[in-house]
């Protein structure tokens, strides 16, 4: 067991619960917030080892998503993104010993804000995009989603995007935003444990200590949703994926 993740100063395990509060936020309805979580555990433990402590937290909360939104899905998304995000956690794997991932944090930004600023640009036109119906478009973000998932848990506004460009319905939106990571999540968990050696008992423990926060930081998420009508949850979706792509470009 690392006893060293445990000698935190009282600063540190405030911080950590609030990534924890951010993470159950980002779950159930405000998207990209999870994002903040991420330079916040970099910050206590370490880039690498906190997505380690960091996946177990968000396989909690993305079970508590989908047993909340677990009848409301649009499955041909998620089967659409699925295969070609499992090819982008493969390239993350194989590159990863090779160059720096915050180097591929910001490429991937810089490529998101191009992808994000062209759908705004459809929005605010009242235009449809039609790049979105090309056979490449679901993959393309399979990939990005995949790689980005795997090497800093930054998917977030990834997915945001796709679904953004979709104009799913709010809860539609949530609910398959949650099984989407529940799945890719999920089948990263052995990856990092065997391959990444960075999920040990220590960091379970520990992550069984945010479970409080993430309860209360999804359930603030849920009441939110359902007091935002369903453009102010689009426009409101747009600003916090705008600001999740700019902390990965940063």
């Amino acid at each position: 067991m690392d006893f060293s993740i445990w000698m935190l100063s009282p600063s540190d395990w405030l911080i950590f619960f609030m990534a924890a509060l951010f993470i159950g936020m980002s779950k159930t309805g405000i998207q990209g917030v999870s994002l903040l979580s991420i330079p916040l555990m970099a910050m206590i433990f370490g880039a690498k080892p906190s997505t380690g402590i960091m996946l177990p937290i968000l396989c909690f909360a993305d079970l508590m998503a989908v047993l909340y939104y677990r009848r409301i899905a649009e499955w041909k998304y998620i089967f659409k993104l699925l295969p070609s995000a499992l090819i982008g956690v493969s390239i993350a794997l194989l590159v990863d010993k090779v160059i720096p991932p915050e180097e591929f944090k910001q490429l991937m930004g810089i490529c998101l804000l191009v992808v994000f600023l062209f759908m705004l640009w459809a929005e605010l036109k009242g235009k449809e995009n039609n790049i979105s119906a090309h056979w490449w478009y679901a993959p393309s973000f399979g990939i990005l989603g995949g790689f980005t998932t795997m090497i800093g848990n930054a998917a977030g506004p990834v997915l945001a995007i796709y679904l953004l460009s979709m104009k799913l319905p709010k809860y539609s939106f949530v609910g398959t935003n949650a099984w989407f990571f529940l799945v890719i999540n999920y089948l990263k968990m052995p990856v990092q444990v065997i391959v990444w050696n960075n999920i040990n008992t220590s960091s379970l423990i520990l992550g069984s200590l945010a479970i409080p926060f993430v309860v209360v930081g999804g359930i603030s998420g849920i009441k939110l949703v359902k007091k935002l009508p369903e453009k102010g949850f689009r426009y409101f979706t747009i600003i916090m994926t705008f600001v999740s792509v700019l902390l990965l470009i940063i």
